[in-house]
């Protein structure tokens, strides 16, 4: 039974068959799916400092975003990359995929590698979005994980993704 239906999720209530016959009433949550995108330019990568409302707090992240409807993956990569950084990449390299937390969502982030980054004329953030681009190099992103700087899991998979090649 759905319980709500918003813009870019919905939320049901349903009774699923536990492995020893007996049904149990679960909440899941269908968001869309979503692509997480690491620009690397040469040793340096573009991270955002963005707010996120839902821990009330700055985080430290890839760029990301929602897939819209009738996009693929690939289309959604392009898309994002630049209206978050205002940067395109005209390689990018599929790097798998991940399930934030399959407990309660069946949502799919796909991951991409952005190589060979040009400057974009198509920049426009979302009017709900507080976001800084930034640049790091790469070999302090085991650091900036350990540290507690990047506690994003998306991103902390994307940089270890990309790192395996």
């Amino acid at each position: 039974m759905e319980i709500y239906r918003g813009k870019r999720l919905t939320i049901e209530k349903r009774i699923i068959r536990l492995p020893n016959g007996l049904g149990e009433e679960k909440v899941i949550v269908h968001p869309s799916n979503a692509v997480a995108i690491l620009p690397l330019d040469g040793d340096r990568c573009k991270l955002l400092k963005q707010f996120r409302y839902a821990v009330d707090r700055e985080i430290v992240e890839a760029p990301a975003g929602t897939m819209e409807e009738g996009e693929d993956p690939l289309q959604t990569a392009h898309r994002e990359l630049i209206e978050e950084t205002g940067f395109g990449a005209r390689t990018l390299i599929p790097r798998g995929s991940i399930l934030t937390t399959p407990g309660f969502t069946d949502e799919k982030i796909f991951l991409f590698e952005g190589r060979d980054l040009y400057p974009s004329d198509e920049f426009s953030k979302d009017e709900d979005e507080r976001i800084e681009v930034f640049d790091v190099a790469t070999k302090e992103l085991d650091r900036m994980i350990r540290d507690g700087i990047i506690v994003d899991a998306k991103t902390i998979c994307l940089i270890h993704r990309c790192r395996e090649g």
